[in-house]
């Protein structure tokens, strides 16, 4: 592919943060070596967010104009290309772009959303059909009265044209971030981001209608609910959602029929495997894959139902509710590490909770940003949170928390002042007390969002994967991980594990990448002063990790026996209300 054959455009508003997007977009298609048409906009006197993205149409009609023998893309200024894959910018299609929230083919057009294609990436090619259809829209929005943005435009001028075009879809996990990708995946090309402003204008422009369920309507309005609320009473509406167990059903989605019979198996399956039901969890296993040729997303299911017989079918008929984060499937090995560590002190079968629904009996919860969760009926161990812009449940059992920072916010949520601090991860070393080696190499190990960065590694360097559930998959990355002399990661439960067991460890995130992972990075120095080190937060460093020098930003800290001692303590505590 040869980049001179394409132009990417893009417009920001002249005010500092477009501006620096602007300017970080600037230098990531120049390292690419590809033109870029990027132009800044005066916003006049009475204009608002929705009339600035209109004059995107005819930006791009005039840069059609201006390169008649040029593939021309569109991306929105806070978006990243991260490569140039030939199977985007050397389609032969009239049209190339993701549909509509980046959605699978599975939920394919006008399914669920009244809008086909996804503004922020999109490109035109230089064929008749192509150039007639953005012609068109900029007639339109030229001729048009109507208070609307681009996309509504160039919805319109699809519409007309679509039936005599070519068009190709790009699958969602070429997103970072998006879709379930497998070894065959192409690499994420693409990094989006988002302006916030698009909440505030719905139902203030004109839009088109599609499939809009009772679900789906009641959560949009409970953001707009939300939004319009002082941060005080939003915190306390979002508590109640949580407590209650709605917020799983708000945020769930519906399917085709067909995809609502395979979701319904996989339902079925994930029951009978959390309730230790072994017979019709097997039978119901059996059944899917002989009925199916599953999906990478289907597998990873299987799997994780694996992990979940696991802990439910241990050889006690006794049981202890435990609620923790399950997803990404197959599982996240820092999530994943609250059912191993509850389970090492106790015989009882661990059955899951689930964080986003109902809980009607009393529950343990334990590792995990996951504070948000907790419910009147909670018994708390070591929980922490990813922000503190919340209120806990104030009538839980609190036994530990992960740090002061989740300690302060219980207090100011007008809970209890808990003084035992410790995040139940660092106990994995006593689990599996494995003796380190050296091999002379070093690991990385990312957080599973940054899973499809197209990183370059250090010829010293392997990586290993953070996606597994099942103990004895956990208990093989323990071992790896103790055989290198060095690990370098961007996920906060592999740094944990190596200060368990003594690794030198570099925590890190990735340039253009620090708002990947959830919350406002608070989780990070919660951690460390909970377990009496100083506060820690990841080093953004570049995609090339070959130039990197970590010497700098390793550490080799050791969790304390007392320290473990102490977090072991809250744990058994907070099963004795079990007994």
């Amino acid at each position: 592919m040869s980049s001179s054959k394409i132009v990417v455009c893009s417009f920001y508003t002249a005010d500092d943060y477009y501006r620096q997007h602007g300017e970080r977009l600037a230098k990531n298609l120049s390292d690419l070596g590809v033109e870029v048409v990027l132009r800044e906009i005066q916003k006049k006197d009475g204009e608002d967010w929705a009339d600035i993205c209109r004059k995107k149409v005819p930006f791009i009609a005039e840069v059609c104009q201006m390169h008649p023998d040029k593939k021309v893309f569109w991306m929105d200024v806070d978006c990243m290309l991260l490569g140039l894959p030939e199977y985007i910018f050397d389609s032969t299609a009239d049209i190339v772009g993701f549909q509509r929230g980046y959605g699978s083919p599975v939920v394919i057009g006008y399914e669920k959303k009244s809008r086909f294609w996804e503004p922020s990436f999109w490109g035109i090619n230089t064929t008749a059909l192509a150039r007639k259809m953005i012609s068109d829209a900029a007639e339109l929005e030229r001729t048009s009265t109507v208070k609307a943005t681009d996309d509504y435009f160039m919805e319109e001028a699809w519409r007309a044209n679509c039936d005599n075009m070519t068009f190709q879809i790009i699958p969602s996990n070429a997103v970072v971030g998006m879709g379930v990708a497998n070894e065959h995946s192409p690499q994420a090309f693409f990094k989006f981001g988002s302006s916030g402003n698009v909440d505030q204008f719905k139902g203030k422009v004109q839009q088109h209608t599609g499939g809009q369920g009772m679900r789906r309507k009641a959560l949009r309005f409970a953001k707009k609910l939300e939004a319009k609320l002082p941060a005080k009473a939003s915190s306390k509406i979002r508590l109640l959602a949580d407590t209650i167990g709605i917020t799983g059903v708000l945020t769930s989605s519906k399917s085709n029929p067909e995809q609502r019979a395979r979701n319904a198996a996989l339902t079925n399956i994930h029951e009978n495997a959390q309730t230790g039901q072994t017979e019709n969890y097997l039978a119901a296993v059996k059944q899917f894959e002989e009925k199916y040729l599953l999906t990478q997303a289907e597998m990873n299911h299987i799997t994780v139902s694996r992990s979940f017989h696991y802990f439910a079918t241990r050889s006690s008929t006794e049981s202890v509710p435990l609620a923790w984060w399950t997803k990404p499937f197959p599982g996240n090995f820092g999530d994943w590490l609250s059912p191993l560590v509850v389970s090492h002190f106790t015989d009882k079968s661990i059955l899951f909770q689930s964080p986003v629904k109902l809980a009607t009996k009393d529950h343990l919860i334990g590792l995990g940003s996951i504070g948000r969760f907790i419910k009147p009926n909670s018994i708390v161990i070591g929980t922490g949170i990813s922000t503190d812009e919340l209120t806990l449940a104030k009538q839980a059992k609190y036994v530990s928390v992960r740090g002061p920072v989740t300690a302060r916010v219980v207090r100011e949520s007008g809970g209890p002042n808990v003084e035992s601090f410790g995040d139940p991860g660092v106990l994995i070393s006593r689990i599996y007390p494995v003796t380190r080696t050296n091999n002379s190499r070093v690991a990385l190990v990312r957080h599973f969002t940054h899973k499809a960065i197209p990183l370059t590694l250090h010829p010293n360097m392997d990586e290993l994967d953070v996606l597994i559930s099942h103990p004895d998959e956990i208990l093989t990355l323990v071992q790896e991980l103790n055989e290198y002399e060095r690990v370098v990661t961007s996920a906060m439960h592999i740094f944990i594990t190596c200060q368990s067991y003594g690794i030198p460890c570099a925590l890190i995130t990735f340039e253009g990448f620090e708002d990947s992972v959830h919350g406002n990075g608070i989780k990070y120095g919660d951690y460390a002063q909970g377990v009496g080190l100083e506060a820690i937060n990841p080093v953004a460093v570049g995609l090339n990790l070959g130039k990197i020098d970590f010497d700098n930003i390793t550490t080799d800290h050791k969790i304390g026996e007392e320290k473990l001692d102490e977090v072991a303590k809250a744990i058994q505590t907070g099963l004795s209300y079990f007994d």
